[in-house]
């Protein structure tokens, strides 16, 4: 149920911040009432929808990580481990130049850990109960390290900012052939879109949109070898080795991470095949290699 409200409230959002910045802009319709289309207003609207989704989303992430994954953030620290917690990411960011970040755990059996934030000096890092009961001080601090890393190198800005790109391009096309599927197959002569239109254009936003997912979850895995990288120096190489081979060795035990929030997340699952293409993480063998290979310095 949470994750329903979450998903209406942020696409709500998303209408209303695109619905007032059209107005604003005062763009009006695309369709300009003889068959054709004005493709400068159809490029503005398509922005305006594709960036506010991705923004939108952005500068909600860290109220929208904590109620879907349940995460408690650390106001007072409890106990000698969350103590533990807080000063160690708190040194990292001080090592990394970056604002404190709020520090949170989750409960989750699966070992994990996120950071999100449209800020780097107001992000969220968060790592779970089971990543803390079963991983060593010196590899879960290599995984924060990761997390600060991520927020360091600006990833989530960085990511929300290419998934506004595709988003446009992908509404932008789409409706170019739904129009022209519209006009030269369902011989629409209307003045305005027919059915052919909308047919056409779902389908071709379903097409598109796979392909634009590729680009971006390819954009994904190399931030997670830079994320790595940032962790090695922050951490040591050994310890951050170590954490994803504990990671690998841990595999089978499901993810339990929301689906928006995977792609945040250090250990993103595993699949093979064209499957990987739509992967937000590298294969843990591929990011140990890395390392072993010195691509940290």
């Amino acid at each position: 149920m949470m994750r329903i409200l979450l998903f209406l409230a942020t696409n709500i959002a998303v209408i209303l911040v695109a619905s007032v910045t059209l107005s604003l802009l005062g763009v009006g319709s695309v369709h300009d009432g003889q068959g054709g289309m004005n493709l400068q207003s159809l490029l503005i609207f398509c922005a305006v929808f594709g960036f506010a989704g991705s923004f939108v989303s952005l500068f909600l992430s860290k109220w929208m990580a904590k109620r879907s994954t349940g995460a408690r953030v650390i106001e007072q620290p409890q106990t000698q481990q969350e103590r533990w917690l807080v000063s160690t990411v708190e040194e990292l960011a001080r090592t990394a130049g970056i604002g404190m970040p709020e520090v949170a755990i989750f409960p989750s059996r699966a070992p994990n850990a996120f950071a999100t934030g449209w800020n780097k000096n107001a992000s969220l890092v968060a790592v779970s109960e089971g990543m803390l009961q079963r991983f060593s001080p010196a590899e879960v601090k290599a995984v924060m390290a990761h997390e600060i890393g991520h927020v360091a190198n600006g990833d989530m800005v960085t990511l929300s900012l290419i998934q506004g790109v595709v988003n446009t391009f992908v509404m932008f096309f789409a409706r170019i052939i739904g129009n022209f599927v519209d006009r030269a197959v369902f011989k629409n002569e209307g003045e305005g879109p027919g059915i052919g239109y909308f047919i056409a254009t779902i389908f071709a936003e379903l097409v598109l949109g796979i392909l634009a997912s590729i680009i971006v979850m390819w954009f994904s895995r190399q931030r997670e070898f830079r994320a790595d990288a940032a962790g090695a120096q922050l951490a040591g190489a050994g310890a951050m080795i170590a954490a994803l081979e504990h990671l690998k060795a841990e595999q089978g035990i499901p993810v339990e991470m929301p689906g928006e929030m995977t792609a945040f997340g250090i250990n993103g699952g595993l699949k093979n095949g064209l499957a990987g293409l739509l992967m937000s993480h590298p294969p843990l063998d591929e990011r140990i290699a890395a390392l072993r290979a010195g691509n940290y310095r």
